[in-house]
């Protein structure tokens, strides 16, 4: 009687094993992979800002051989904060505007610094409603839908071309939400949802794994 049910306990074992694997993975993965994912950014910081250190100023040169991890993320911070403290007052604006005239001079440097400076002007803005709000979009055909994004208002030409008022927006892919598709669609075709960006990046990287369950207000402030 106990060899017929050996089997059986066998492979209860096992089931619970291979249960206590993927819950294992589950919780350890995310941590690990955050972990590795910001130890990598300290690293690469610190290999492109360290060489450029004065010796002088820099710790290390004190230490001997001992290095110390993160440094050149130290420095980096300390030079924006500089950075910005200097152009915030009459003479370093001054500076500015005359580094941009220079730039304003190179054909194709001056699009992509133009480009560059309006993107992350629009990101630090803590007063900006870029993508502030998640919508439903029917692509890539009627009866299909997708997430997508409202970048912006637009308010160029492509605007004055359409008669409906339109907004544009990034529809992203699965599971890498850094590339997708910018798109001119008119409001009445889409569906404002009450899930934050947040909420719809994690569905998006998931692949529809992660569902939202609990919808937050969202602060239309």
């Amino acid at each position: 009687m106990s060899d017929i049910n050996e089997p059986i306990r066998t492979i209860s074992i096992f089931n619970r094993l291979r249960n206590y694997f993927f819950t294992g993975l589950v919780v350890a993965s995310p941590i690990g992979i955050t972990l590795y994912i910001g130890w990598w950014f300290i690293t690469f910081v610190d290999e492109k800002v360290k060489p450029i250190i004065p010796l002088a100023y820099n710790p290390e040169t004190y230490l001997e051989s001992i290095s110390i991890p993160g440094l050149g993320l130290i420095f980096l911070i300390v030079f924006l904060i500089v950075l910005g403290a200097l152009t915030a007052n009459l003479f370093g604006r001054a500076l500015i505007r005359f580094s941009e005239r220079i730039v304003d001079r190179m054909p194709v440097i001056r699009s992509v610094y133009g480009t560059l400076k309006q993107i992350f002007e629009t990101v630090v803005n803590s007063d900006s409603k870029s993508f502030s709000d998640v919508v439903l979009l029917e692509y890539p055909r009627k009866g299909i839908w997708a997430i997508a994004f409202v970048s912006a208002e637009n308010t160029s030409e492509i605007q004055d071309k359409i008669d409906e008022e339109v907004v544009n927006l990034f529809l992203p892919t699965t599971p890498n939400p850094t590339s997708g598709f910018l798109l001119f669609v008119p409001k009445k075709n889409l569906i404002y949802l009450d899930m934050t960006t947040d909420q719809a990046a994690k569905y998006v990287i998931s692949a529809g794994l992660v569902n939202p369950e609990e919808l937050p207000v969202k602060d239309d402030d």
